[in-house]
């Protein structure tokens, strides 16, 4: 019997094949009651370690599946197995109530899950999960069993109540054809291992327990998972399948092809990046340059600051297999979300508006420092643009200005060279939009970062998925921002492109052209459908008079 469920998207594309239904083997531990305290700790101790090697060699094979950015998560793993108050909690409990190394373990990680899921942050929520799946990781230890992982010979669509990032990653990527869960959201570790993954997939999903070895369809794009299915329904979504792939490859076809519209309006398509692996994807896409390069992820997952030679290696790196193309680096962007130990950032009631991104540069401009000279020594390798995040006023970019110029006095007086490198500033609250007038005669070029800009307007948390509903970020107020953004840009000299999520949005993409956008930077994976849609749009069509918003 057909049975229909829907779900949220966290990647697109169709799957047709039987279901491998998961069940966590997280086996019972038992209470019980030790005389020796000293060994049960060591076995603790024991098997952190062995939990660190493991996790080591997983962030190995991640690195070069999904790129450094993505593989973090492992890194985070092993931060939390040093976490002192989580050690502590494990150790007293042996100690004091004189049970066994498996049991303390359960219960302290059952405690601070709980303590997680309290949370009102939802980035903080999601870090139950994680306790979770590195305490699970220490009581296979403990109990002497293996690591696992699922393995079948048969191509599958995986069904899960949930999926630790360790778990998706072991997933074999020529057996797996989709997967669905019940729990997780869209800005999960595991659903952005996902989308890097290409692996079509669904969260939300209210499946029924009988599913398993079922036929059934997965359809990414509209959020479907469908059981077995009539022939009809599968004959529709096989169609479905083939228009997509065959989509794909014409779109493949385009590489080497202008972003020319027809009636010859022109734009830039770059992409985003989060590490210097992210390059091969960038030119495997064909990407006119880099438009954001989210530096940050140079400052996560470390235990100090990332030196001036290590941040110029990376960006020299970058620009040289760019071969000359634009490089766009945004100074670091730490607050919020983005947290690193070492910064000594004080807990906020709201981070997403507090001590973060420029704010941090120009309050601690050892830092700021250190991160331009690194820029500029790289310059003479390639094409390299800077811009700077979250700005409000005039007077921070005179501040930046004055910094920037400072760091190339310095250079110059120490015979380093550098080139000339564009100034960019992001715009992503409405401050910044209102007064793009007076920024445009300060800098070179804007990147509208659309994702903050919209929860700033709309005062909507883009991570709270009980707000997803209202979340608009086609809303009348930010497409006006942003045909004012380009206005007041072009007027003041800069050019204008975009770097949010609303960049890769086919929808809008006509829309942008006539508003004169200049460039958008886009996910690489997103960079030929977005030439395909330039290159089969018409601007000729009389539109005078016409709101473009």
């Amino acid at each position: 019997m057909v049975q229909k469920y829907t779900g949220k998207s966290v990647y697109g594309g169709i799957a047709l094949g039987k279901v491998l239904l998961f069940h966590k083997k997280e086996g019972q531990v038992r209470r019980q009651h030790i005389e020796d305290v000293e060994t049960e700790i060591l076995r603790v101790d024991e098997a952190r370690e062995k939990a660190k090697e493991e996790l080591q060699k997983l962030y190995d094979k991640a690195v070069t599946q999904v790129g450094e950015q993505n593989a973090m998560i492992f890194e985070v793993h092993q931060i939390m197995l040093e976490d002192q108050d989580y050690v502590d909690s494990i150790t007293y409990m042996i100690k004091n109530e004189q049970i066994n190394a498996e049991y303390a373990v359960a219960s302290t990680g059952d405690n601070f899950a709980e303590l997680f899921s309290s949370m009102d942050d939802e980035y903080m929520k999601e870090r139950a999960a994680d306790v979770k799946d590195i305490s699970n990781r220490l009581i296979k230890i403990l109990q002497g069993k293996a690591d696992s992982s699922l393995r079948t010979d048969e191509p599958y669509i995986l069904v899960a109540d949930d999926l630790a990032p360790s778990e998706t990653l072991q997933l074999d990527k020529t057996k797996v054809l989709a997967f669905v869960t019940r729990k997780g959201s869209t800005n999960s570790h595991t659903a952005i291992l996902a989308r890097m993954m290409n692996i079509p997939a669904l969260i939300g999903v209210e499946y029924d327990e009988d599913c398993d070895g079922k036929d059934a369809i997965v359809d990414g794009y509209e959020g479907i998972f469908i059981t077995e299915p009539t022939e009809g329904i599968s004959a529709s979504m096989k169609e479905k399948q083939q228009k997509n792939l065959y989509k794909k490859k014409l779109q493949q076809e385009l590489k080497g092809k202008d972003n020319v519209t027809k009636d010859g309006k022109k734009i830039d398509i770059f992409a985003n990046i989060g590490s210097a692996s992210d390059v091969a994807s960038v030119l495997q896409n064909d990407a006119g340059g880099i438009g954001l390069f989210r530096s940050e992820f140079l400052y996560l997952g470390k235990d100090t600051f990332p030196s001036e030679e290590e941040q110029f290696q990376t960006y020299k790196t970058v620009l040289e297999n760019m071969a000359g193309k634009k490089v766009v680096i945004r100074t670091l962007d730490i607050g919020a979300d983005k947290q690193a130990d070492y910064f000594g950032l004080d807990k906020e009631e709201n981070p997403a508006m507090g001590y973060r991104a420029i704010r941090i540069c120009l309050i601690q401009p050892d830092i700021f420092r250190t991160q331009l000279r690194a820029i500029y020594r790289a310059s003479i390798y390639g094409t390299v643009a800077i811009m700077y995040p979250m700005i409000i006023s005039v007077d921070e970019v005179k501040k930046i200005k004055e910094i920037v110029q400072s760091v190339k006095d310095e250079l110059t007086l120490q015979g380093i060279p550098f080139h000339n490198v564009e100034q960019g500033i992001m715009i992503e609250t409405p401050a910044a939009v209102m007064i793009s007038d007076l920024l445009a005669k300060e800098v070179d070029f804007f990147s509208i970062g659309t994702n903050d800009l919209t929860q700033y307007t709309l005062a909507i948390d883009r991570q709270n998925p009980k707000l997803d509903f209202i979340y608009d970020p086609h809303h009348p107020a930010i497409l006006r921002m942003i045909q004012m953004v380009i206005e007041n840009g072009h007027k003041g000299g800069c050019w204008v492109g975009i770097c949010g999520e609303l960049g890769g949005d086919i929808t809008l993409i006509e829309k942008f052209l006539r508003m004169g956008l200049d460039e958008v930077s886009v996910s690489p994976n997103l960079v030929l459908s977005v030439r395909d849609k330039v290159r089969n749009t018409d601007l000729r069509t009389d539109t005078s008079g016409e709101l473009l918003y």
